[in-house]
């Protein structure tokens, strides 16, 4: 019957991977622990046992304690496919689309999945271990909120606060967070958690003694910037044009093997090249600029929540050009779900756009039509990955690719996300790559296991919170809020 909020004062603070840690830590104590995300909003999406779509981070989280991903886990989804659009997903299952106003009209229905999933799981395990979305402190979206102090009041759940002081300005977050919102909410923030520190602790503890002394609430624990833990990135803001993805190990031959990974507006499932970059000798770079293709071995196109509209946008940079003349060349391009999609000779959609028929790359000679229904699947074997797709492929006059996609020399496509985590294939596909881009010093390793780097990455967490937390604390918030001061508000001080 137990529970708690895991809030974060900004996006990408660091929530996600709390309470990935958490679910994980009290799994090897014996406790039957779930995840729980009310409303999600993010195109990296995962497919349930279900045969529904959650976010990715609650499959994750859901992995971390031993669990099959479930839409139980997230009863809402929101995939943004525009500025001011977003398509609700609820159980699992594409329920329309959405304008920004329209959430408030609906909260009361989506409310009672929310409390009827929570319910549920509480019933089931000792512990349900909740994220928030985004920042409680967004008073303009309170009254319509789900998910932060609107599911903590209620469902009666402490709150735990996550800042990440990398970002700077951590005190100031901790303290306005708590300050903007209502006396009654305010009850619930039982405390902060630091995230992200470099340096001295020692240092910090004065400031964190003042910070209890001006809230009358406790920090339970300071948790070091951790450069392991790079997989399974939720949110689109740490998905950086110019940024390397993980930590790049040395090459087993004498050369690496670079690929330029497109970070397109509305990017989904970007997690796809992350099995790329645990290879050694990958270097794996998101780029947004034709420069930044002229000299990589490999191009990706990753998942697109909005294909015709990011395929105007390459068009627009002179990306699409850029991607042309590497495959002209002879060098290797792989186009992932949307990516795939904008590989091919057409695309008709009057689903996503509603722009009818617009010209694709014409890399591969295939026709993509955008069906109304969703493609939700998953797949354990012979290969293991998961499709989530309006568009289908009607006509193709292309080589099959491992019975999950096609090919025409050294380019290839596929529906499927998560391919190249099966070890064999993709260091099959990185020879062949390897070998069409030139690099004939790259040698391809034998022993990266995808799976067993995402485990350990939940066990770096876990560590983590094992050492730098007040775990004894943490779980009696699971009991309730303790009685916390309320302090001046911005809303009611005038």
């Amino acid at each position: 019957m137990s529970a708690l909020l895991v809030a974060g004062t900004t996006s990408d603070a660091g929530k996600s991977m709390v309470v990935a840690g958490l679910c994980r830590l009290l799994t090897r104590h014996g406790i039957r622990v779930a995840p729980f995300k009310a409303q999600n909003m993010s195109n990296n999406s995962a497919v349930t046992v279900e045969g529904g779509e959650i976010g990715r981070a609650q499959a994750m989280q859901a992995r971390a304690a031993g669990l099959a991903p479930s839409i139980r886990f997230n009863p809402i989804l929101l995939k943004p496919g525009s500025d001011r659009t977003s398509q609700l997903v609820v159980r699992g299952q594409v329920a329309g689309t959405m304008a920004a106003g329209d959430y408030f009209t609906r909260r009361s229905e989506l409310a009672g999945v929310v409390a009827d999933e929570l319910a549920s799981l509480r019933a089931e395990f000792d512990a349900v271990i909740c994220e928030g979305a985004g920042s409680p402190a967004e008073i303009n979206l309170r009254a319509s909120d789900l998910a932060n102090m609107g599911l903590a009041r209620a469902a009666g759940l402490a709150v735990l606060l996550v800042g990440d002081i990398d970002r700077g300005g951590l005190l100031a977050h901790l303290f306005g967070t708590v300050a903007v919102l209502e006396p009654e909410d305010q009850k619930l923030i039982s405390g902060f958690l630091v995230n992200k520190f470099r340096g001295d602790p020692a240092l910090l503890a004065p400031g964190l003694d003042q910070l209890e002394a001006l809230t009358g609430r406790p920090t339970y624990g300071v948790i070091p910037h951790l450069d392991s833990l790079w997989m399974d990135t939720e949110d689109s803001l740490s998905v950086t044009a110019g940024a390397t993805l993980g930590e790049p190990v040395p090459p087993r031959g004498s050369e690496w093997l670079r690929v330029a990974a497109v970070r397109l507006p509305r990017i989904s499932n970007s997690t796809d090249v992350e099995a790329l970059a645990c290879e050694p000798g990958v270097l794996v770079r998101w780029v947004a600029d034709p420069g930044d293709i002229g000299d990589a071995d490999v191009v990706v196109l990753p998942g697109s929540k909005a294909t015709v509209s990011d395929l105007a946008w390459l068009r627009e940079r002179g990306l699409a050009a850029a991607v042309v003349g590497h495959a002209a060349a002879g060098r290797p391009v792989l186009g992932v779900c949307g990516g795939f999609q904008m590989l091919c000779r057409r695309i008709d959609d009057p689903v996503e756009s509603r722009s009818g028929t617009v010209e694709g790359l014409g890399l591969l000679d295939a026709d993509i039509v955008f069906d109304p229904a969703k493609t939700l699947r998953h797949w354990e074997t012979p290969l293991h990955g998961y499709e989530i797709h309006h568009g289908q492929v009607r006509r193709s006059g292309e080589q099959d690719w491992l019975g999950v996609g096609i090919r025409r020399g050294a380019v290839f496509g596929t529906h499927w996300h998560g391919l190249l985590d099966n070890d064999d294939e993709r260091r099959a596909w990185l020879t062949e790559a390897a070998a069409a881009a030139g690099r004939t010093g790259f040698v391809v390793a034998a022993d990266t296991d995808v799976q067993a780097r995402r485990d350990a990455q939940l066990d770096v967490m876990a560590d983590a919170l094992a050492a730098h937390i007040d775990l004894e604390a943490v779980l009696g918030l699971l009991g309730g809020p303790p009685r916390r001061a309320v302090i001046a508000s911005a809303l009611t001080s005038g």
